[in-house]
C-alpha cells in the first residue's frame, strides 16, 4: 500500500511554468533541493497531469545529493517510487541509490537486429515465421527454458553477463560490440543476490516473460537521417529488422524486492523523512548501498543474458524458415531500467554521479568513449519501441541530452490506461483481428495478455518521437513498423 506523507502547503501549490515548445519546469518548493524538468508537449500535458507521476517527479528532487535537476520524459507516468520515465543523478559520495529509482525489472530493455531481407521477401512467410519463433522462445508468465544451468554457472553469468554467452556460443564478438556496457557490468557480484532470487531466474533464461515485453518483425517505414541510418546498417526502407523487449523476469524483480525490503527495514529513519515511502534509498558508500548495487548490476548482466538467448533462438527461427545461411545481425542492444556510475559535466565541471534511468535510455552524443567504435561519429543508437500494432522509432543520442538529461531520453510510448482499466476497454480477440486486419499478425499466451497491451492502451509513440526529436535530447533516423508480434 503506498504511504506518503501528508503534502504540504508548498507541493499544492506546485505548477508547472512553460520554458520552450518541449520544456515545462517546476520550481523547487518544500523539501526540493533542486527543479523538477518535464520534456513534454503542450497536447501531452494533460494526460501527465491525471495520475501522480508530476509529483513523484516533484518528490525525487527531495534526495540527497541529486544533481541540477529531476527528469521526466515525454512517456512518463505513475511507477513506483520514481516516476516511470524519470531520470535522477546523484553525487557519488554524498548522494544515494534507491531501488525505486531503478525498477523492479532490471535492465528491461530493448535489442536491435538486422536482417538482409525486404518486406516483400517477409510477407509470405510472416506467419510460419512466428509460429517458429513461438516454438524456439518461451513466452508468457511462468514460462522456463530448455536451458539448464548449475548454480555455478548462473553465478558465471550473474559475474560476467553476455561474455558467459560467447564463450557458449550463444553470442558474438559484434553482438557485445554493439551492447551498452559490452553486456556485462564489472561491478557485478553473484554473491550479494540471494537465493531466492536465482532459483526464480535459474529457469528463465532465454524467455519472454508477459506484459509489455515482445518480439516484433518491423520493415523500415521511413528513414529521415540516411547517412546515420547506413552506419546502423539501414540502408533502404522496406529492411527488415527485429526488436526484442524484456529484461531480468523474476531474478530482477526479487533483487528489487529484497534490497527494499533490507533498506525499510535496517534504515527506519531515513522513512521518516521521506515524502514517499517507495523513494527509501541507500546512502552511497554504505555497505548496503555496495551490496544493492553489486546485486542491481548482477541482475543486469542476467538481463543481457536473457535478450542474447533471446536473439539466438530468433536467429535460429530466420535461418529454419530462410535458409541456413541468413544472417542477422546487431544494431545495438541498451537497458532503460538501470542504475550506472557515469561521469557528467555539472556546473562546468566533470563530476561522477549515480544516473538512475527509469523507463529512460541511455543517449551518449558522438565522440563519446563509450558508444561502440563503429558508431562513435555519430553517437549511440537509441531503440524507442512502440506498442503493439503502432511505429517504433531510432533516433541517435545528441550533445543536448549531454547537457540537459544526463544522456537520457524516453524508452517507449508510456502506458496511458492500466492492466485493468484496458481489461475493461478491450477484447483480446478483438484487438488480434483488427491487427490482422491491418497486416499485423500476433502470437500471445493468452488473450488477456493482448487486451492489456491493445495499442490504444499506450501513449502516442509519434508524439513522445516528436517532443524527443523537437527538443534535441534525440535525432530521427528511422521509423520501422510491425508484421509480426509474439506477446507473452
Amino acid at each position: 500500500m503506498r504511504d506518503t506523507n501528508p503534502q504540504s502547503e508548498e507541493e499544492e501549490k506546485m505548477e508547472t511554468k512553460k520554458i520552450d515548445k518541449y520544456t515545462y519546469k517546476v520550481e523547487p518548493t518544500g523539501q526540493m533541493k533542486v527543479p523538477l524538468k518535464v520534456f513534454v508537449s503542450e497536447k501531452m500535458l494533460p494526460k501527465l497531469l491525471e495520475d501522480n507521476a508530476l509529483q513523484q517527479g516533484a518528490n525525487v528532487a527531495v534526495l540527497p545529493g541529486i544533481q541540477k535537476q529531476s527528469i521526466m520524459m515525454p512517456d512518463a507516468h505513475q511507477g513506483y517510487g520514481f516516476p516511470i520515465g524519470g531520470v535522477a543523478a546523484f553525487d557519488a559520495e554524498k548522494g544515494c541509490i534507491s531501488p525505486g529509482g531503478i525498477g523492479y525489472d532490471i535492465n528491461c530493455g530493448v535489442r536491435l537486429l538486422t536482417t538482409p531481407l525486404s518486406k516483400d521477401e517477409i510477407e509470405p512467410k510472416i506467419r510460419e515465421l512466428l509460429e517458429s519463433m513461438f516454438r524456439n522462445i518461451p513466452v508468457g508468465v511462468g514460462s522456463t527454458s530448455s536451458l539448464r544451468v548449475s548454480e555455478a554457472e548462473l553465478d558465471e553469468i550473474l559475474n560476467t553477463g553476455t561474455k558467459w554467452a560467447l564463450r557458449r556460443g550463444y553470442a558474438t564478438e559484434e553482438d557485445l560490440a554493439h551492447c551498452e556496457e559490452g553486456g556485462s557490468m564489472e561491478s557485478a557480484r553473484a554473491d550479494r543476490v540471494s537465493n531466492k532470487a536465482k532459483q526464480r531466474g535459474k529457469k528463465q533464461i532465454g524467455t519472454l516473460g508477459a506484459g509489455n515485453h515482445f518480439i516484433e518483425v518491423q520493415y523500415v517505414d521511413k528513414i529521415y537521417d540516411p547517412d546515420i541510418a547506413r552506419v546502423f546498417g539501414i540502408d533502404h526502407e522496406g529492411r527488415i529488422m527485429v526488436m526484442i523487449h524484456t529484461g531480468s523476469r523474476g531474478l530482477g524483480h526479487q533483487v528489487c524486492t529484497d534490497y527494499l525490503r533490507r533498506m525499510e527495514e535496517e534504515l527506519p529513519q531515513i522513512l521518516l523523512g521521506l515524502p514517499d515511502r517507495e523513494l527509501i534509498y541507500a546512502p552511497l558508500g554504505t555497505k548496503l548501498a555496495e551490496d544493492y548495487f553489486a546485486a542491481m548490476s548482477a541482475a543486469a548482466n542476467f538481463g543481457w543474458v536473457n535478450r542474447q538467448l533471446i536473439a539466438y533462438h530468433v536467429r535460429k527461427s530466420f535461418q529454419e524458415v530462410f535458409g541456413g545461411g541468413i544472417k542477422l545481425g546487431m544494431v545495438y542492444d541498451v537497458a532503460h531500467n538501470i542504475a550506472k556510475l557515469e561521469e557528467h559535466k555539472i556546473d562546468g565541471k566533470r563530476k561522477s554521479v549515480y544516473v538512475h534511468r527509469k523507463g529512460a535510455t541511455r543517449a551518449f552524443g558522438p565522440g563519446h568513449p563509450d558508444v561502440p567504435e563503429a558508431y562513435r561519429k555519430v553517437g549511440q543508437p537509441i531503440l524507442l519501441p512502440g506498442s503493439m500494432g503502432t511505429a517504433s522509432y531510432i533516433l541517435v543520442g545528441t550533445d543536448k541530452a549531454a547537457a540537459e538529461t544526463f544522456a537520457s531520453t524516453p524508452h517507449g510510448a508510456g502506458r496511458a490506461l492500466s492492466r485493468h482499466a484496458a481489461l475493461k476497454k478491450f477484447r483480446g480477440s478483438q484487438v488480434k483481428e483488427d491487427m490482422e486486419k491491418a497486416n499485423i499478425y500476433i502470437k500471445a499466451g493468452s488473450m488477456k495478455g493482448i487486451a492489456e497491451e491493445a495499442p490504444g492502451v499506450y501513449k502516442d509513440i509519434d508524439d513522445v518521437a516528436e517532443v524527443t526529436a523537437g527538443a534535441a535530447i534525440g535525432r530521427l533516423v528511422s521509423r520501422h513498423r510491425p508484421m509480426g508480434v509474439i506477446k507473452g
